[in-house]
């Protein structure tokens, strides 16, 4: 199997055992925030969460619908600190309206994922859904093996040259 190939492959699962992921959002005076949210991700890889109205990063993503999402290996398990795999995606936000089908179907996949508390969060008025639209991304591996992705073919990558990283 070719580098490519490899890559691909760990590409393609990797993030099918996170249920968290680091979410970067900025105010509207520009002053980013790093947090978390828990999420469900579909088979276009757009990352669904399910966020309180009083976060910081719920009133920014209002403000500006652009959100980066980080998807990193643990450190407890990573061989080398300084190479954490790690994907990262440039995303798009948008609402998605309370009590209609698709806020169901989304809301009964967090619930499969997480179990009873998303009973509670149902009830709870401020929580909102986002759908984060991946605009493009990128995968790193290690050291020299870092990939792009973009939006016109998520599942796609695309090897960098240059040191850029």
């Amino acid at each position: 199997m070719s580098q490519i190939e490899k890559a691909q492959a760990e590409y393609t699962g990797f993030t099918d055992n996170f249920q968290s992921a680091v979410i970067c959002t900025i105010s509207k005076d520009g002053i980013p925030n790093a947090s978390y949210a828990p999420v469900v991700i579909d088979d276009a890889k757009n990352v669904y969460i399910y966020v309180s109205g009083l976060a910081n990063h719920t009133q920014n993503i209002q403000d500006n619908p652009h959100v980066s999402v980080l998807f990193i290996d643990d450190e407890a398990t990573t061989p080398q600190i300084f190479a954490r795999r790690r994907l990262t995606f440039d995303c798009l936000a948008t609402l998605i309206e309370r009590d209609t089908v698709p806020w169901v179907e989304i809301v009964d996949n967090f619930q499969l994922k997480f179990g009873e508390i998303i009973e509670m969060l149902r009830s709870l008025p401020d929580f909102r859904i986002f759908k984060l639209t991946p605009q493009s991304g990128r995968f790193v591996i290690g050291f020299g093996s870092i990939y792009d992705v973009t939006g016109d073919n998520l599942d796609k990558l695309q090897p960098v040259t240059g040191g850029k990283g």
